[in-house]
Protein backbone atom coordinates (compact mmCIF):
# COMPACT_ATOMS: atom_id res chain seq x y z
CA UNK A 1 0.00 0.00 0.00
CA UNK A 2 1.39 3.53 -1.09
CA UNK A 3 1.31 6.48 1.58
CA UNK A 4 -0.67 8.49 -0.30
CA UNK A 5 -3.40 6.22 0.42
CA UNK A 6 -3.24 6.65 3.77
CA UNK A 7 -1.59 9.83 4.51
CA UNK A 8 -4.01 13.01 5.43
CA UNK A 9 -4.19 15.45 2.78
CA UNK A 10 -5.60 18.43 5.03
CA UNK A 11 -1.99 19.61 6.04
CA UNK A 12 -1.78 23.08 7.69
CA UNK A 13 1.53 24.38 8.00
CA UNK A 14 3.33 27.31 9.76
CA UNK A 15 6.16 29.88 9.27
CA UNK A 16 9.13 29.95 11.14
CA UNK A 17 8.08 33.55 12.10
CA UNK A 18 5.41 32.40 13.37
CA UNK A 19 4.98 32.97 17.62
CA UNK A 20 4.45 30.25 19.10
CA UNK A 21 1.85 31.33 21.10
CA UNK A 22 -0.25 31.41 17.66
CA UNK A 23 1.37 28.12 16.74
CA UNK A 24 -0.44 26.65 19.69
CA UNK A 25 -3.56 28.17 19.01
CA UNK A 26 -3.59 26.43 15.40
CA UNK A 27 -2.71 22.91 17.16
CA UNK A 28 -5.70 23.88 19.68
CA UNK A 29 -8.20 24.97 17.10
CA UNK A 30 -7.67 22.33 14.37
CA UNK A 31 -6.89 19.27 17.71
CA UNK A 32 -3.55 18.94 16.44
CA UNK A 33 -0.38 18.38 18.12
CA UNK A 34 2.47 18.65 14.95
CA UNK A 35 2.45 21.19 12.50
CA UNK A 36 5.20 20.92 9.28
CA UNK A 37 7.09 24.11 9.39
CA UNK A 38 7.54 25.90 6.04
CA UNK A 39 9.38 28.79 4.71
CA UNK A 40 9.34 29.62 0.77
CA UNK A 41 7.43 26.95 -0.33
CA UNK A 42 9.82 24.06 1.37
CA UNK A 43 9.48 21.85 3.78
CA UNK A 44 12.01 23.49 7.02
CA UNK A 45 10.92 21.66 9.65
CA UNK A 46 8.41 20.45 12.15
CA UNK A 47 7.01 21.71 15.80
CA UNK A 48 4.94 19.65 18.47
CA UNK A 49 3.15 20.88 21.00
CA UNK A 50 5.51 18.96 23.31
CA UNK A 51 8.71 21.02 20.78
CA UNK A 52 6.68 24.34 22.36
CA UNK A 53 6.67 23.22 26.63
CA UNK A 54 9.98 21.40 26.13
CA UNK A 55 12.16 23.85 24.11
CA UNK A 56 10.62 26.70 25.33
CA UNK A 57 8.45 26.92 28.17
CA UNK A 58 10.29 24.56 29.80
CA UNK A 59 13.36 27.03 29.05
CA UNK A 60 11.78 29.94 30.40
CA UNK A 61 11.01 31.31 26.52
CA UNK A 62 8.27 33.51 25.89
CA UNK A 63 5.67 32.11 23.59
CA UNK A 64 4.24 35.60 23.30
CA UNK A 65 7.40 36.81 21.81
CA UNK A 66 9.13 33.13 21.06
CA UNK A 67 9.16 31.75 17.61
CA UNK A 68 8.42 28.87 15.76
CA UNK A 69 12.18 28.32 14.85
CA UNK A 70 12.95 28.66 18.99
CA UNK A 71 11.32 25.39 19.09
CA UNK A 72 11.15 23.58 15.78
CA UNK A 73 12.78 20.18 15.02
CA UNK A 74 15.20 21.00 11.23
CA UNK A 75 16.47 18.41 9.32
CA UNK A 76 13.07 16.43 9.61
CA UNK A 77 12.55 13.07 8.55
CA UNK A 78 10.25 13.04 6.09
CA UNK A 79 8.73 10.38 3.16
CA UNK A 80 7.49 10.05 -0.52
CA UNK A 81 3.55 10.05 -1.19
CA UNK A 82 4.83 7.27 -3.70
CA UNK A 83 6.70 5.37 -0.84
CA UNK A 84 5.48 2.15 0.83
CA UNK A 85 3.57 2.37 4.01
CA UNK A 86 6.11 -0.53 5.18
CA UNK A 87 9.00 1.84 4.46
CA UNK A 88 7.26 4.79 6.91
CA UNK A 89 6.48 2.12 9.37
CA UNK A 90 10.52 1.46 9.66
CA UNK A 91 11.47 5.11 9.51
CA UNK A 92 9.14 6.20 12.34
CA UNK A 93 10.86 3.04 14.13
CA UNK A 94 14.19 3.76 13.59
CA UNK A 95 13.70 7.60 14.37
CA UNK A 96 11.00 7.41 17.56
CA UNK A 97 8.41 9.62 15.53
CA UNK A 98 4.63 9.12 15.44
CA UNK A 99 4.01 11.44 12.36
CA UNK A 100 6.29 12.03 9.39
CA UNK A 101 5.30 15.07 6.38
CA UNK A 102 4.89 13.63 2.78
CA UNK A 103 6.56 14.97 0.23
CA UNK A 104 5.82 14.83 -4.03
CA UNK A 105 8.74 14.07 -5.59
CA UNK A 106 9.42 17.71 -6.13
CA UNK A 107 10.10 18.07 -2.74
CA UNK A 108 6.57 20.09 -1.96
CA UNK A 109 4.55 18.84 0.99
CA UNK A 110 1.02 17.01 -0.04
CA UNK A 111 0.30 15.49 3.36
CA UNK A 112 1.28 13.47 7.07
CA UNK A 113 1.04 10.03 7.78
CA UNK A 114 0.75 9.24 11.52
CA UNK A 115 1.48 6.13 13.20
CA UNK A 116 -2.58 6.15 13.63
CA UNK A 117 -2.73 6.16 9.94
CA UNK A 118 -0.97 2.47 9.60
CA UNK A 119 -2.92 1.17 12.56
CA UNK A 120 -6.21 1.88 11.13
CA UNK A 121 -5.69 1.75 7.29
CA UNK A 122 -3.02 -0.79 6.55
CA UNK A 123 -4.51 -3.85 8.78
CA UNK A 124 -0.95 -5.13 8.75
CA UNK A 125 -0.99 -5.90 12.49
CA UNK A 126 2.62 -7.09 13.03
CA UNK A 127 4.18 -3.64 11.47
CA UNK A 128 2.06 -1.59 13.03
CA UNK A 129 2.49 -3.58 16.86
CA UNK A 130 6.31 -3.75 16.35
CA UNK A 131 6.34 0.13 14.44
CA UNK A 132 4.31 1.09 17.96
CA UNK A 133 6.27 -0.91 20.23
CA UNK A 134 9.85 0.93 19.00
CA UNK A 135 8.34 4.42 18.79
CA UNK A 136 7.70 3.63 22.33
CA UNK A 137 11.00 2.73 23.77
CA UNK A 138 13.19 5.15 25.76
CA UNK A 139 16.60 5.69 24.68
CA UNK A 140 16.08 4.62 20.74
CA UNK A 141 15.89 6.97 18.22
CA UNK A 142 16.62 10.74 18.62
CA UNK A 143 19.79 11.97 20.53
Amino acid sequence: MKIREIMTNQVETVSPDTSLKEAARMMRDADIGFLPVGENNRLVGTLTDRDIAIRAVADGKDPNNAKVRDAMTSGTEYVFDDQDTSEAAQLMSDKQVRRLPVLNRDKRLVGVVAIGDLATKTRDDDVVGQTVENVSQPGKGKP
